[in-house]
């Protein structure tokens, strides 16, 4: 009894001991903070550039960070930080990922049954897993497993589709792509180059047949100087670019998009006609891929 009674007082001692401590050292927050905290959505997500929420409410407050940084609120969430920052603001224009691969019709090297992630096959002499572009998209799924909000899926040629309706723009799967193919970009900019490979242009041609060939055909029509090819790549200025989709016409091998028509849901996307026969998951090698891969599962449930 002795050693209950002593127990309970030692426990009302500390409890006390705490209380003291927690009013003496508090650390004052300032309210403003507390209230843009409170009109953020709590993804944490680090979309704005910040640890978390309450990291950039108080970058807004005691830093002067740009109140319409927070991707997954929106315009809306932006334009209320600005009301109670007393400050004005113009609405930015959402954004969105876009992965920037084609993907399909690729020649593979061979049936790969290695790490069966993007990250993994990636790793040095893993000879970035089944395909033969060394700077597409290897369709594992590392930027559908990064997203929070469940935008991302992936098609059956194993390539990532966003749903731009749940796209919040936050990034994750632009840090999650160990090849940069993932781009969060403004969805009032329609014309994008869905290809990342870097190869010359008859390399290129050999190993993919929706690569980009340097050809610079989007370059001369081009009315705006808003297209160029660098390093073997045609790149985008998206300052200039004013979304014509001449360039989009001139492509040789459907590289370039425009999806103004694909988001006002008025055409489907496109569907790709150019084919290295026999080589490509698409194919002839969907069949051995899906198998090799049902194999390596067998053997890590052993």
């Amino acid at each position: 009894m002795t050693a209950f009674i002593a127990m309970a007082a030692l426990g009302a001692f500390l409890a006390l001991v705490l209380a003291v401590a927690s009013r003496r050292f508090a650390v004052e927050v300032n309210p403003l903070v507390q209230q843009i905290n409170g009109v953020l959505p709590g993804a944490n997500c680090g979309g704005c550039g910040f640890a978390g929420c309450f990291n950039y409410a108080e970058a807004v407050v005691l830093k002067g960070a740009d109140p319409t940084l927070c991707a997954p609120g929106g315009a809306k969430t932006g334009m209320d930080i600005a009301r109670l920052m007393g400050v004005e603001t113009t609405a930015k224009a959402r954004s969105t990922a876009l992965c920037h691969c084609n993907h399909e019709n690729v020649k593979t090297v061979a049936a790969y049954s290695g790490i069966q992630t993007c990250r993994g096959a990636s790793l040095q002499g893993l000879g970035g897993g089944w395909l033969d572009c060394r700077y597409g998209c290897m369709g594992y799924g590392d930027c559908l497993a990064a997203c929070p909000f469940g935008a991302i899926a992936m098609g059956q040629d194993k390539r990532p589709f966003v749903n731009e309706d749940l796209c919040t723009g936050c990034r994750k799967c632009v840090t999650a792509c160990p090849r940069g193919l993932m781009r969060v970009l403004p969805i009032d900019k329609h014309v994008h180059v869905r290809c990342h490979n870097r190869d010359k242009g008859a390399m290129a041609n050999k190993i993919c047949a929706h690569a980009c060939i340097s050809c610079k055909k989007c370059e001369k029509a081009c009315p705006f100087d808003a297209i160029h090819v660098d390093n073997q790549l045609a790149v985008i200025d998206y300052e200039k670019c004013k979304n014509c989709g001449k360039c989009v016409d001139v492509c040789p091998h459907s590289v370039i998009i425009n999806l103004r028509n694909i988001r006002a849901g008025k055409e489907q996307w496109p569907e790709l006609k150019h084919v290295i026969p026999g080589e490509t998951l698409t194919e002839g090698r969907a069949e051995e891929y899906a198998t090799a891969a049902a194999d390596k599962a067998d053997r890590d449930a052993k």
